[in-house]
């Protein structure tokens, strides 16, 4: 069932994206496609689950599992910075930075993130133009100074602390890097149907740290060919880190208990859910 939705919403997601950004020309458009494909896009099924779950249909949903993509594409693009991570591969590809350069990956990351916000703000995605200004509104904290940026910002700074970070604080800089903006997917079908998002809120909480967790685990156990990227580069820069410290069979544990508490939020919807209970035990058995 996984696959297959993974399959079905990966396509949806690519035509959508190249729709969308096949409107403009030039060197940065180019970049923002190459930089927009690929991937697993977890967060995508996220929001189409989420939406079949209250009733909203795939043409309408597309629209902001689209944006949510576009907007993750823009933060991988901007983290493999030099300024950031400095990173020479990703899906097993050239960083756009390498792929052109420094000033075309900035522009491309800047573009494919106001293309997430255009994206939301359009009428296709939802008739209500309240329910598009949640949508934008939310993807805004999630994304900014308070959310993934904050995130980000918090990750740098730890690289030259003098202390490494404790447990609660790994946690809260991940619940803005990596959690904010799944939590945001779980929660788009309900805020679409104009619904309750308690469950879904709950469920994308608890994979959204769980999901960080697997990373760390895999930058740990990880092979970098699979993973498309480099591996190790925690502990050879001696940063604070689940694994480091819970230790790497109780970091593990940590991310199944948290599988649990996703699937448990999930009970309201019955069987009708199992594609999205699926979706939580793969993000802690994934290999990349």
């Amino acid at each position: 069932m996984l696959d297959q939705a993974l399959k079905e919403t990966a396509d949806r997601v690519q035509t959508h994206l190249d729709l969308c950004i096949g409107q403009y020309d030039g060197t940065v458009a180019q970049a923002m496609t190459y930089a927009s494909r690929g991937g697993k896009r977890m967060r995508a099924l996220l929001v189409l689950e989420g939406a079949a779950l209250h009733g909203v249909t795939p043409d309408q949903a597309v629209w902001s599992a689209a944006a949510i993509e576009a907007l993750h594409a823009y933060s991988l693009v901007h983290d493999d910075l030099p300024c950031m991570d400095d990173d020479d591969e990703r899906r097993g590809m050239p960083t756009v930075h390498r792929q052109w350069d420094e000033a075309t990956a900035v522009l491309a990351g800047d573009a494919l993130q106001t293309l997430a916000f255009e994206m939301l703000a359009d009428p296709r995605g939802h008739p209500d133009a309240a329910v598009r200004a949640d949508l934008v509104l939310s993807l805004a904290r999630a994304a900014g100074a308070g959310g993934m940026v904050h995130g980000q910002a918090l990750d740098i700074a730890a690289e030259s602390a003098d202390v490494p970070l404790t447990l609660d604080q790994i946690t809260a800089l991940q619940a803005g890097k990596t959690g904010a903006l799944i939590t945001w997917s779980a929660c788009v079908g309900p805020v679409l149907a104009q619904a309750d998002q308690a469950p879904l809120r709950a469920y994308g909480d608890a994979i959204g740290l769980a999901f960080q967790i697997a990373d760390d685990v895999l930058d740990v156990t990880g092979d970098a060919a699979a993973m498309g990227k480099a591996v190790g580069k925690d502990a050879a820069a001696g940063k604070a880190t689940f694994v480091s410290l819970l230790g790497l069979d109780a970091a593990k544990r940590r991310a199944a208990d948290l599988v649990t508490e996703a699937c448990d939020a999930l009970t309201v919807y019955g069987d009708r859910a199992d594609c999205l209970r699926q979706a939580a035990r793969f993000v802690i058995s994934r290999d990349s």
